[in-house]
């Protein structure tokens, strides 16, 4: 088993940035690969960066590559997201998750077992 918590969310201006957070417990095989996704009411929740925790290999969505990047601490059992030049449309609810294994769609929802319960990040103009 795998639990995930979420922090860092809150409200910032546009072009701002935050840092989540998404600490995990468990087995690190269960959550080889880590992944950050947002979701807004009526939508499909969306993949934004993927990690392999054994390799460090890095998969981003187009829509924030230049702008948000993903990092782990091992030792801390951590992976962050850090979000720069923050866009309305990156306001979100954004979950992290865990899966052991995957295939190639690392940023597909359906493809992680374990989720964390979320944090709310808002984006003011």
């Amino acid at each position: 088993q795998v639990q995930l918590v979420e922090s860092g969310g809150g409200s910032v201006q546009a072009g701002g940035s935050l840092r989540l957070s998404c600490v995990a417990s468990g087995s690190t095989y269960t959550r080889t690969f880590t992944g950050w996704f947002r979701q807004t009411p009526g939508k499909d929740r969306e993949g934004v960066a993927a990690i392999s925790i054994r390799s460090g290999r890095k998969m981003l969505a187009d829509s924030v590559k230049g702008r948000f990047t993903i990092s782990q601490d091992n030792a801390k059992n951590t992976v962050y997201l850090q979000m720069n030049s923050l866009k309305a449309d990156d306001a979100a609810t954004y979950y992290c998750a865990a899966t052991a294994l995957i295939g190639p769609g690392w940023l597909a929802a359906s493809a992680y077992k374990y989720w964390g319960q979320g944090t709310q990040v808002t984006v003011s103009s």
